[in-house]
């Protein structure tokens, strides 16, 4: 993470994160940057870089790694792009047979400068990754395509196993920290996504103010468009010039929401400090029997 040593060294005893090491880690590494790959891993400054390179998994991030938007909690570069690669789904492709995954995520950065919002190079790279990968899972973490379904329907037609789709955080905080978004459109987007039959996820981002009350209704929002996946985490600002930690959750707190959305009827909960979208996704699909 970005933090400056003061941070880091107020982060409670749960929030400390080993050092990135091992053999495995070193060969993704080594992969990722040969083939010029742009991973949410390194872009997003995640937690987990260690853990999930060490096990030969990462999450590419495709049509590049600067985004048109500027939200208060990311660490991914904003402002003007470059033009998208046309050879970006080809590299994916390649570069998951190389690494001889079983489960891949691919996610983006928003493309609003893009006519079709960057989905055709999303239905692409699915498509080339399962072309050369037959027997490969696929989840992919996408934007909002500013709610278009026919862009959406794009990335569904080309039948990743999971579609994901972040709400961040809670509706009263959602225009305070997510440049663009809006609570309602991310629901729309995501019951599109359960009324195609694959199976839909989401994740939010605890610490940042919101209350319980506030946690528990966004539970039972996206319960209700279909999402049956569910991943939550603490929030860490990626630099002090980001929305800062209003609150460190205790792990005990993150064990008793995993209860509370099993209860309420999330097949599958990811309720942990450091858990992220696609920390150990391998699970939530085995978890749906996809």
């Amino acid at each position: 993470m970005s933090h400056d040593l003061n941070e880091r060294q107020r982060l409670p005893r749960w929030m400390k994160m080993k050092l990135p090491k091992g053999g495995n880690y070193s060969k993704v590494k080594n992969l990722v940057e040969k083939h010029n790959l742009h991973t949410i891993c390194t872009s997003g400054n995640c937690p987990n870089i260690g853990e999930c390179w060490n096990r030969g998994t990462a999450t590419f991030m495709i049509l590049g790694d600067i985004c048109t938007r500027n939200c208060k909690f990311c660490g991914v570069k904003s402002g003007k792009p470059l033009l998208p690669d046309p050879k970006e789904p080809q590299r994916i492709a390649e570069s998951v047979k190389v690494m001889g995954l079983q489960h891949c995520v691919i996610t983006s950065v928003d493309r609003d400068d893009l006519p079709d919002l960057g989905a055709t190079i999303w239905a692409q790279t699915i498509k080339e990754v399962k072309e050369l990968n037959p027997e490969l899972k696929i989840e992919v973490l996408i934007p909002d395509f500013q709610g278009r379904e026919e862009l959406i329907q794009k990335v569904i037609d080309s039948n990743p196993e999971v579609i994901s789709h972040n709400f961040e955080t809670v509706e009263n905080l959602t225009s305070k920290i997510r440049s663009a978004a809006k609570y309602q459109r991310s629901l729309n987007v995501l019951r599109f996504i359960a009324n195609s039959d694959i199976v839909a996820k989401s994740g939010i981002m605890l610490g940042l103010g919101e209350t319980r009350e506030e946690i528990l209704q966004t539970m039972d929002d996206l319960l209700d468009v279909g999402c049956t996946v569910i991943t939550i985490g603490q929030y860490l600002a990626p630099t002090l010039h980001h929305m800062q930690v209003v609150e460190y959750i205790h792990p005990n707190v993150f064990e008793e929401y995993k209860q509370i959305g099993l209860d309420k009827g999330f097949k599958f909960v990811e309720s942990e400090p450091l858990v992220r979208s696609s920390y150990r996704a391998e699970n939530h699909i085995m978890a749906q029997g996809v």
